[in-house]
C-alpha cells in the first residue's frame, strides 16, 4: 500500500499567499513583456484571490446554512 508523505506547514496560508505574491510581483518587475509576463500576472491574481478567499472562509462573520425546513417556518 502507497503511504502519503504529511507535511506541516509552519507558516499560515496567508503568510504564505503574500509572500507567493510578492516573490511573483518581484519577478514581474525583471520580465519584459510578452507570454511569460503574462502567466506572472496571472499567477499574482490566482495568489491575491486565494488569500481574499482564505479571508473571507476564516471571518467570524460566516454561518452554517438555514435549512430549509427552518426557512419554511418562518
Amino acid at each position: 500500500m502507497i503511504t502519503r508523505r504529511r507535511f506541516k506547514q509552519t507558516s499560515s496560508l496567508a503568510n504564505r499567499l503574500t509572500e507567493n505574491v510578492e516573490q511573483l510581483q518581484r519577478e514581474l518587475a525583471r520580465t519584459p513583456p510578452g507570454p511569460e509576463r503574462d502567466r506572472l500576472i496571472k499567477r499574482i491574481r490566482q495568489s491575491e484571490i486565494a488569500s481574499h478567499l482564505d479571508e473571507w472562509l476564516s471571518s467570524p462573520g460566516l454561518r452554517p446554512p438555514i435549512e430549509a425546513s427552518r426557512l419554511a417556518r418562518k
